[in-house]
């Protein structure tokens, strides 16, 4: 492991939702900073299940022309983690072990296998380890 980090779903819809402001900054903080180092990572899910929030649920939803540049500007330089068998493979594994539900154990599969010391969701347990991967709520 090295001291790359997973961003959850989570975070980037408190990014650009101001209802909460104290997360919303601190979310910002976390992917500027995970741009800035390239030590930030996301999966194809994280960018799916984002997209599906904005551009239908959010108070103002996303249109698709800002919903593509922050695709663009945003996902490009921290998508490293696409579907795959041994994926779901071992989210299957993940969640016959630890009882985390299906999406939980994709994203934490995902974080494995992109060699991440850390996931930052509020969705787990603070602390919890999987193998060497932390996590850890960023809202604390």
């Amino acid at each position: 492991m090295n001291d790359r980090f997973f961003l959850d779903t989570n975070l980037f819809v408190y990014s650009l939702e101001e209802s909460e402001p104290r997360k919303s900054a601190r979310a910002r903080e976390l992917i500027r900073h995970a741009i800035v180092t390239g030590k930030g990572v996301v999966s194809y899910q994280v960018v799916q299940e984002f997209l599906n929030v904005a551009l239908r649920r959010f108070s103002t939803p996303l249109l698709p022309f800002d919903a593509e540049h922050y695709v663009s500007t945003v996902f490009r330089p921290l998508l490293a983690v696409h579907s795959s068998i041994s994926l779901y493979v071992e989210a299957l594994r993940l969640q016959s072990r630890s009882g985390l539900a299906w999406y939980d154990s994709l994203i934490v599969a995902s974080a494995l296998e992109s060699g991440c010391a850390a996931l930052y969701t509020e969705d787990l347990q603070h602390g919890q380890m999987f193998k060497e991967l932390r996590v850890q709520n960023p809202f604390l």
